[in-house]
């Protein structure tokens, strides 16, 4: 077993400026640090509170490998616990999601408790009398995760006491959020259905660098975006789009489009594609939205919010927003090799329904594994999880309009097809992998 300085010494071994080594994807060993390092350190995103709306009300999902939950209290607060029963380790609930009422139950021996996850009773519990029952851990009931916020909406969770607080993590990056959150006329959302689920046999900080990629799209989508455009035009190319045709068709933007569309990165490896212009600018309006917004919001605010078009926004470690599509991606880790995917949209309370059919569409379109859009990145995953096995060549190049000097300014804005996005993640991945050791030695 490594000991603190062998695995801040290892760990930083793998990042040089602009390349990264293939261990980062391919060795469990990594992954595993990962797991115990930053996924504990970071805040992460663990659910919507319109998913436990009702007192007793449960979502159970994972942070990084761990599996948690949320419930929605007595108080009606909500709460994030690990699912784990303190007696024998059983997991409390298995359903994705449920109403518990006023209490969990753990299925092997009814140990139960509030839901608050604090201990209510014990079966034949003068079997415990004289045990010293009361200082053990088992006591204590379900373990609550350290820190939790509920911004406007959205529960984030942090397990250690490492590292910033909740706004000093996000800062300026939250404004993507907001963005989304104030297309709704009442200034809320609501998670719609069951996300689309999809397996992907690669390592999920890939999915997340795809994200800011912006030099792909007319390449991999060549095949499934490339033949849209392609009938499209056979039929005319002009009118009114099909909602399937507007979705598609600018994922066939040249260089030069997603070159002025640009990239903003934040610290703690944050960042957005779409400064200027997205592929989800030119969508064709919808009968009564603007109006809708100009009756919350007025004319010049409502015009402000809905000129905002941010293409994707990652929130590091493993989440990504669409704000104009209303959707969110979480690249769930399984292994180094495994990657699940969901894809999560969401009502705009008080919008037209139209606007959720579209974004239905949207993520049916692109982020199924039905999908005619998805299956490109997919394979062009696992052909470099495959490739990156090669000992032809143990780094991975990200230098595309690399400055030295963004690594001291995070807070910036660049040509929309810079790399800068992922090298920023890289940075913070360092900073969250080392984060809890440091500040234990120092």
């Amino acid at each position: 077993m490594m000991n603190d300085g062998m695995v801040i010494e290892t760990i930083r071994g793998l990042i040089r400026d602009g390349e990264v080594h293939r261990d980062l994807y391919c060795s469990q060993e990594v992954f595993s640090l990962e797991m115990e390092h930053l996924f504990r350190n970071a805040w992460v995103y663990i659910g919507h509170e319109s998913q436990v709306p009702n007192k007793g009300d449960y979502f159970a999902t994972e942070l990084g490998t761990q599996p948690v939950l949320m419930v929605r209290h007595s108080d009606n607060s909500i709460r994030a616990l690990f699912n784990r029963c303190p007696h024998k380790g059983t997991q409390v609930v298995i359903d994705r999601k449920g109403n518990t009422g006023k209490f969990f139950r753990c299925p092997y021996h009814a140990w139960s408790f509030k839901t608050d996850g604090s201990l209510l009773a014990v079966p034949l519990k003068k079997g415990y009398e004289n045990t010293g029952m009361p200082e053990s851990c088992a006591s204590k009931g379900m373990t609550p995760l350290a820190h939790v916020e509920n911004y406007r909406g959205f529960i984030f969770a942090k397990i250690n006491d490492a590292g910033p607080d909740f706004d000093g993590f996000f800062g300026e990056s939250l404004s993507s959020l907001d963005n989304m959150i104030d297309r709704s006329p009442e200034g809320r959302l609501e998670v719609v259905g069951s996300p689309l689920r999809y397996l992907h046999h690669c390592n999920w900080k890939m999915l997340v660098e795809n994200q800011t990629d912006t030099c792909h799209p007319m390449v991999a989508h060549e095949s499934s975006a490339g033949t849209v455009k392609q009938i499209w035009e056979q039929e005319g190319g002009d009118g009114p789009k099909p909602m399937a045709v507007e979705c598609i068709l600018p994922f066939m933007s040249s260089y030069e489009f997603f070159e002025n569309m640009g990239i903003r990165t934040w610290d703690n490896g944050h960042g957005h594609t779409g400064v200027h212009h997205s592929i989800h600018s030119d969508y064709s309006a919808i009968e009564g939205y603007f109006e809708r917004m100009v009756t919350a919001y007025g004319e010049d605010r409502a015009k402000q919010i809905l000129d905002e078009n941010r293409h994707n926004t990652v929130y590091f470690p493993n989440m990504m927003i669409k704000g104009p599509i209303q959707s969110l991606r979480l690249f769930k880790p399984i292994a180094a090799n495994k990657t699940l995917v969901e894809s999560w949209i969401f009502r705009l309370v008080g919008a037209p329904d139209k606007l959720l059919e579209r974004t239905a569409m949207y993520n049916r379109l692109i982020n199924a594994p039905t999908s005619i859009v998805g299956h490109d990145d997919l394979e062009m995953y696992e052909r470099a999880q495959s490739g990156l096995m090669s000992d032809g060549n143990q780094w991975v190049n990200m230098q595309r309009l690399y400055d030295p000097a963004e690594d001291d300014s995070p807070n910036a804005t660049y040509n929309g097809t810079t790399e800068a996005q992922m090298r920023n993640q890289f940075r913070a991945w360092e900073k969250f992998m080392t984060l809890g050791i440091e500040e234990a030695a120092s």
